[in-house]
């Protein structure tokens, strides 16, 4: 499970105070700056099975598979010595081995992915689950919670997923969880424009094939996809007697590689179904257009903008960028290849998507994620500890905050007030925030106000530069030419 889910955010003699729970093989914590995993008896069997795997030896070279560490005796002696940490295990019975985990940059949950991101989750989960099969192993589950993203590629986290199988069972067990988890989400959201979100934020199970059939019509139900993933279970789900547990019931067949052919057939197809949901390529939104149409600079102004801020990026080389409101990614991608690790955040999925399959497409350290910042991702699952909010995750996590051409919508759409935007650009860096001040006198600005403009008399730029200076230095501005508009160079006060 994901490295960053599950924990507290009560500190105890370094360990966090919750670590993960529902895996009875082992337990997951943050531990000092690194990520633990102990195991107990009962997991150590199928997670050697897997490590020592030619699967397992594969994925992990390439990057799908979290790197990970065998630590040894002495080390493992060492680290249970401390009685925080051997609190946190004693739900687990006796610790027979300790792993350590790379640790991923920023994690990310799948209710903040693009629609894309959900199809490559996918993707390497089946292709770990056939590469595996000809070795006898398996997957427990198949849940997108196993898969973080390490810039725009996506890392199978949880090696406790991974068990021996029955040579000679047909029967993929984790099949369901995988249609109601990815299959089903990106049903809804190519066809109904249901977003992710409300997919995955409060279902940690995803969407039940009775959701989306009440939602089409006959002759959709009908249709290959929706058929074999919808109407089929549906149906077939009215006629089973839900006292019947026979269907759970282990199965065998007599040949071993007539089993796996089964299996990898099934796997197959969901391959092919997969794709068939993924978005289209030239998805539309209100925003998608707004480089290339009115997005009230001219050219001029656009490369005024675009040449202060690599200016910046260039005599203050940053390390860890987030972008807020970063629409297509212009901006991300100066960052990404000045050497930046970059969070790029918008509310808009179709966006974030583009972001996402253009920095794949260049290998740029870009990752691209659904966050609105006025109404972040809260914390969430059991007791509102499992996975924690975009904020615990982004606090002080960041060098350099770019907020460019979104603080008016904060403000106007949202009414946020200024001291709140640029308190949470300063919770956010731990140095600078290259911000940009849109007077209310700019037609855009006017456009969002809709005749409430006497709300927001007072936003001159002397009072923004008064607000800024709570916190901040202001290192330079520049107007922009024949503009109502101003780029900022923040410096966050020490102290």
């Amino acid at each position: 499970m994901n490295p960053d889910s599950r924990l507290s955010t009560e500190e105890h003699g370094g360990v966090r105070a919750r670590s993960s729970f529902r895996d009875p093989g082992g337990i997951l914590l943050p531990y000092q700056g690194r990520i633990l995993r102990l195991v107990n008896g009962s997991g150590l069997e199928d997670l050697h099975a897997f490590l020592n795997s030619k699967a397992g030896d594969f994925y992990t070279a390439n990057g799908g598979v979290v790197r990970t560490t065998v630590l040894s005796e002495q080390e493992k002696r060492e680290l249970l010595r401390d009685p925080a940490l051997r609190a946190v295990s004693e739900d687990l019975g006796e610790v027979a081995e300790i792993l350590e985990h790379e640790r991923i940059p920023f994690p990310s949950f799948p209710y903040e992915w693009a629609p894309e991101m959900l199809e490559a989750a996918g993707h390497l989960t089946l292709s770990l689950a056939r590469k595996c099969l000809s070795e006898d192993l398996g997957l427990k589950d198949a849940t997108p919670l196993n898969v973080l993203f390490r810039g725009t590629e996506p890392v199978f986290i949880d090696v406790l997923s991974f068990e021996r199988r029955e040579p000679g069972d047909p029967r993929w067990l984790p099949y369901a969880q995988f249609v109601r988890t990815f299959l089903l989400p990106l049903m809804a959201s190519r066809h109904f424009g249901l977003p992710i979100a409300q997919s995955l934020l409060t279902r940690r199970d995803g969407l039940e094939p009775e959701e989306l059939y009440r939602w089409l019509g006959p002759v959709d139900r009908l249709r290959p996809r929706f058929l074999s993933n919808v109407s089929i279970p549906v149906w077939l789900g009215a006629r089973h007697n839900r006292h019947d547990t026979t269907i759970y019931e282990g199965k065998r067949v007599d040949d071993p590689e007539k089993a796996r052919f089964i299996v990898d057939s099934l796997l197959r197809r969901l391959q092919k179904t997969l794709r068939s949901v993924a978005p289209p390529n030239e998805q539309r939104s209100t925003w998608s257009g707004y480089m290339t149409g009115n997005n009230n600079y001219s050219q001029q102004q656009f490369e005024a903008k675009q040449l202060f801020v690599s200016d910046v990026l260039k005599e203050f080389p940053p390390s860890t960028v987030l972008d807020v409101g970063c629409n297509t990614g212009v901006f991300s991608t100066l960052a990404a290849r000045q050497g930046a690790s970059v969070v790029a955040i918008d509310y808009d999925p179709v966006v974030t998507g583009q972001v996402w399959r253009r920095a794949r497409a260049d290998k740029l350290n870009i990752l691209p994620l659904v966050v609105d910042l006025t109404r972040p991702t809260p914390a969430v699952g059991w007791r509102n500890n499992e996975w924690p909010s975009f904020l615990e995750r982004a606090s002080g996590r960041f060098d350099t905050v770019l907020m460019l051409a979104v603080i008016h919508h904060m403000l106007v759409t949202e009414r946020v007030p200024l001291p709140e935007i640029m308190s949470m650009a300063a919770q956010l860096t731990t140095n600078l925030v290259i911000v940009e001040f849109i007077e209310p006198e700019d037609s855009m600005f006017r456009q969002l106000a809709r005749g409430r403009d006497h709300l927001h008399r007072d936003l001159t730029p002397a009072h923004f530069e008064q607000v800024c200076q709570r916190e901040f230095q202001i290192v330079r501005s520049m107007r922009l030419p024949g503009a109502h508009r101003s780029i900022y160079l923040l410096q966050k006060k020490k102290g």
